[in-house]
């Protein structure tokens, strides 16, 4: 029991490294639209996500390979979160398309 607990914090911060690096990517994503370069943007946020990502699960893993692996779980299951968060939705309401681009 006692371990399991020790392994709380790699999880609670694969989660937040979760939410860093798929929201850095949806941001960049959004912002792709009013850049004049897309590959210096796409490029530079890719590095930074996953350079801030890789260093601080180094940092949590310790040597350990529990810890790792429990990080990569929090990671996986935020990302996990955010699709389901922003996938698009369908509409009810009569009279509305149930797809983005669609006309009744």
């Amino acid at each position: 029991m006692n371990e399991w607990l020790s392994l709380a914090p790699a999880l609670m911060t694969g989660l937040a490294l979760g939410a860093f690096y798929f929201g850095g990517l949806w941001l960049t994503v959004q912002w792709l639209r009013e850049t004049r370069r897309p590959a210096l943007l796409t490029l530079g946020s890719l590095i930074i996500r996953l350079g801030v990502s890789l260093l601080i699960m180094y940092q949590v893993a310790g040597g350990q390979w529990a810890r790792i692996g429990i990080c990569l779980l929090g990671f996986f299951v935020m990302r996990a979160i955010l699709v389901q968060y922003w996938q698009p939705r369908t509409s009810t309401v009569a009279g509305e398309g149930n797809q983005r681009g669609t006309q009744s």
